[in-house]
């Protein structure tokens, strides 16, 4: 029985976007599979990747397959491979945190809280900046757009993940509206963000909490259309920071 049969591993039903979405292809399947077992460090790193043989034969791959697999993690920063060597897990100091599917695959497992609240530090010194930046370079298009994701937000008052996928809109309106193509390219991070929020505690499951994170992101919207940078990125910060505390009481058990 091959790797696809006797383990669910590809299914995580619940979620949105890449986080969702069953593996479209072997190659696919394969990489996530390779690749969390890196990040879990059941692969550790200096750790030797099994035998070409060992892998073909649990994944019923063809060996074409298999490479197009090992270039893909190997762009990721996961492995190197050298001639009479073999294929090698690289330290962490090397993998792409940035790049969309390691972040995907790294929230998909056991709950972090300190990966959390380092993408919370990414997020502040990220998103801070394009709220300030947006506040000069809005139009009334992003205006609009990011009202009507706020008022999305409001109105999702009994479906999570509805909610969430409304927050993510959002903020990436609100990327689009810095006029910073860097900024907006983070947008996995945010994502990431968002689904390990979504996951472990949406505000959807409290109205005051909701209430508050929807006046919350209006704030920030309310500083853009004024012109007011410096309130914008505050604004941003604290409904980070929301989010941050959400999860960590949730993770407290309160």
């Amino acid at each position: 029985m091959n790797q696809y049969s006797d383990k669910a591993v590809f299914s995580d039903r619940g979620d949105f976007g890449r986080f969702g979405e069953a593996a479209r292809s072997s190659h696919d399947q394969v990489a996530r599979a390779l690749g969390n077992e890196i990040l879990s460090g059941a692969l550790p790193s200096g750790s030797k990747l099994p035998p070409e043989a060992d892998i073909l034969k649990r994944f019923g791959i063809s060996r074409t397959v298999l490479r197009e697999v090992f270039k893909t993690l190997t762009a990721k920063g996961l492995i190197v491979a050298k001639t009479r060597v073999g294929t090698t897990v690289l330290d962490s100091s090397y993998w792409n945190f940035f790049d969309a599917d390691v972040l995907s695959w790294k929230v998909n497992q056991e709950f972090d809280l300190d990966f959390i609240r380092e993408l919370a530090e990414v997020r502040v010194a990220i998103e801070s900046a394009a709220a300030e930046a947006a506040a000069i370079r809005r139009t009334e298009q992003d205006i609009a757009d990011m009202r009507r994701h706020v008022a999305a937000m409001g109105a999702a008052t009994d479906d999570p993940r509805e909610f969430a996928e409304a927050d993510l809109r959002f903020h990436k309106a609100v990327g689009r509206a810095s006029g910073n193509a860097m900024m907006r390219s983070l947008s996995a991070v945010i994502e990431t963000a968002l689904v390990a929020s979504f996951r472990m505690s949406s505000p959807v499951n409290e109205a005051d909490e909701h209430k508050a994170s929807v006046r919350g992101h209006a704030k920030i919207v309310d500083a853009i259309e004024a012109g007011d940078g410096k309130k914008a990125a505050q604004a941003m910060r604290a409904i980070i920071g929301h989010g941050v505390s959400r999860i960590e009481g949730a993770s407290k058990g309160k």
